[in-house]
């Protein structure tokens, strides 16, 4: 188990030590902190954002957030996304609410569009892939979580391309997959979204292999928004896009996070697939995600 120890100072200027544990071989560290994520010094930071590179998903335990704070927070990654007006619970806010509680805080059935909407967060992902610039992180806030279940999982995209052949390798680096969140919707139910809310989306063009710029570790970038590959017959390429999101998803690639209230999970959006599992749906859950935006993957 990997342990490191760095700097925390409080608003009292104590110094405080906060300890990174690698939490699987391939993915995730779970960051223990004495101090408030908004009292973290620039060189503490700093330490952060190094053991995101590194690590793709931080475990913060015991940080309540209001969304003021969260989004401050996040800022300090860079600028923030606004959420798709697609989402029929409401979009154009940097502060997404994925919840089954409505406004009269009772909780939502099922089967109102709302859930059904949401139930693509349980289908292996990449948040904003269907941009044509995509996401770099994510901040998950559980700001209310269920007694049981409702996990979410990561897949390391990195350690799934790391265990591939040399000859594989080479057959997909400088592919480019179209990514499209109608497609991926559609899995769902064809109609979900409506003509303009696909004109809102329209397909984009990613790299299938991505390289971290800090410290240049390759990775797979695909997910279910993947829909076909440039250059590939349709048939041909989505067998190709399905035999290597089911290579990500391998046990040994997954981290499966159990929630507590006031936990918040950071994951690198370039390197991780993540989903949501299901719950019991007559108990509340309410989860606030910033999204931090990243950069093009082809020019």
């Amino acid at each position: 188990m990997l342990s490191a120890r760095v700097r925390c100072n409080n608003l009292a200027k104590f110094s405080m030590a906060i300890s990174i544990k690698k939490i699987t071989e391939h993915i995730g560290a779970e960051i223990g902190c004495d101090c408030r994520l908004d009292q973290l010094s620039e060189s503490d930071f700093a330490d952060v954002v190094k053991a995101f590179d590194e690590h793709s998903v931080l475990v913060f335990r015991g940080q309540p957030l209001s969304d003021e704070k969260q989004i401050s927070f996040s800022k300090r990654f860079g600028s923030l996304e606004t959420t798709v007006n697609s989402n029929p619970a409401g979009g154009g806010t940097v502060m997404t609410v994925l919840s089954n509680v409505d406004q009269h805080n009772k909780v939502i059935p099922p089967e109102d569009k709302r859930m059904v909407f949401n139930t693509g967060n349980q289908m292996w992902h990449t948040d904003s892939s269907f941009n044509q610039v995509p996401a770099l992180m994510s901040l998950l806030s559980g700001r209310e979580v269920p007694s049981s279940d409702g996990e979410t999982q990561f897949a390391s995209m990195r350690g799934a391309y790391g265990s591939l052949t040399d000859k594989k390798k080479q057959e997909i680096d400088g592919l480019v997959c179209v990514h499209d969140f109608a497609y991926s919707r559609a899995l769902i139910d064809p109609n979900l979204m409506t003509t303009k809310n696909k004109l809102e989306v329209p397909p984009v063009r990613q790299a299938m292999v991505r390289e971290n710029p800090v410290n240049k570790k390759k990775n797979l970038f695909l997910g279910a928004h993947a829909s076909y590959v440039e250059g590939l017959a349709l048939a041909e390429g989505r067998v190709l896009i399905a035999e290597l999101n089911q290579k990500i998803v391998e046990t040994e690639f997954v981290y499966s996070h159990s929630w507590k209230k006031d936990d918040l999970v950071i994951w690198d959006n370039r390197t991780v697939l993540h989903r949501g599992r299901p719950w019991d749906r007559n108990q509340r859950r309410i989860m606030h995600r910033t999204t931090v935006v990243g950069e093009l993957t082809v020019r």
